[in-house]
């Protein structure tokens, strides 16, 4: 709803819409959806993965077709320390589909279908309901350590059962794109094809053109309240990913923070046009 009221306000359909801390992609989406053109950056690789599918969703009839060619028995690498969270049935699906979509980013293939169930997989990882793949554990965006897990285990006195993963991704892709109907797609297919999606630190985005932007909405990290790192661990293990090899922003003094912020609002001047705004909700 925040963006979203910058966006109707402050834009008209056909404007740039950008934001340097894209996260999740609320900001991209919104702007997708009202005909503007989205444009978003984060430096952790996890933001286009979850931001990209969505502004090109798939017919739920092509993701079942999809997930139908997936070789379940075929695992590759099985993490034993998994197994706190996975049934070890429920493992060897989790490795057989991931094995099988970085297979197919290797050879070239991968496109918007798959790009959709590794969307939806990374956030069927873990959680607290029949709906997720793992036994009960901490809430989504908050893998906790294997360590951690295993106590859960015990003080709860609970094992992991065995889930079907292709089954939990189809049942939450159906509910996904429940409303994504004709005016919706419309709208996407109308902007999509002029989205840009850096994964990168945002003080500085030489491909984003100077003067370009009409809109900037962003919330930007916290200041030492997130362990973005840590949190993420496990979808990072699953898109192939090492989170030691991501640089993210977690300032932890405010002087820090100012600096830091100092810079991507160098930047910010730069892209933006004339006449333009940046609605910065801080948080926390």
């Amino acid at each position: 709803q925040l963006p979203r009221f910058f966006i109707e306000r402050l834009t008209e359909p056909g404007d740039v819409v950008y934001d340097p801390f894209m996260g999740r992609g609320t900001t991209p989406v919104e702007a997708a959806l009202l005909g503007r053109v989205p444009s978003g950056c984060d430096v952790n690789p996890l933001s286009v993965v979850l931001t990209r599918p969505r502004l090109h969703p798939p017919e739920l009839a092509q993701v079942m077709r999809r997930l139908s060619e997936v070789d379940y028995s075929v695992a590759g690498e099985m993490p034993e320390d998994l197994l706190v969270f996975y049934h070890r049935e429920t493992l060897r699906q989790i490795c057989a589909l991931r094995e099988y979509l970085m297979r197919r980013v290797q050879g070239g293939e991968s496109d918007y279908v798959d790009d959709w169930i590794r969307m939806v997989a990374v956030n069927r990882l873990t959680g607290h309901s029949p709906g997720f793949f793992s036994v009960y554990t901490l809430p989504p965006n908050q893998a906790v350590s294997v360590k951690a897990q295993r106590k859960i285990n015990q003080t709860r006195g609970q094992e992991p059962p065995q889930r079907n993963v292709a089954e939990i991704i189809a049942r939450k892709s159906r509910q996904l794109l429940s409303d994504c109907d004709g005016g919706v797609r419309r709208a996407l297919s109308g902007v999509c094809g002029r989205a840009r999606l850096l994964t990168q630190h945002s003080e500085s985005v030489p491909e984003v053109g100077s003067s370009s932007v009409s809109l900037v909405v962003t919330s930007p990290p916290f200041l030492d309240v997130v362990d973005y790192a840590g949190d993420n661990w496990l979808r990072c293990w699953f898109i192939g990913v090492d989170p030691a090899s991501v640089s993210l922003t977690v300032p932890k003094k405010l002087e820090e923070w100012q600096r830091a912020m100092t810079e991507v609002f160098r930047e910010l001047a730069r892209v933006l046009r004339s006449g333009g705004h940046v609605a910065f909700e801080v948080g926390e």
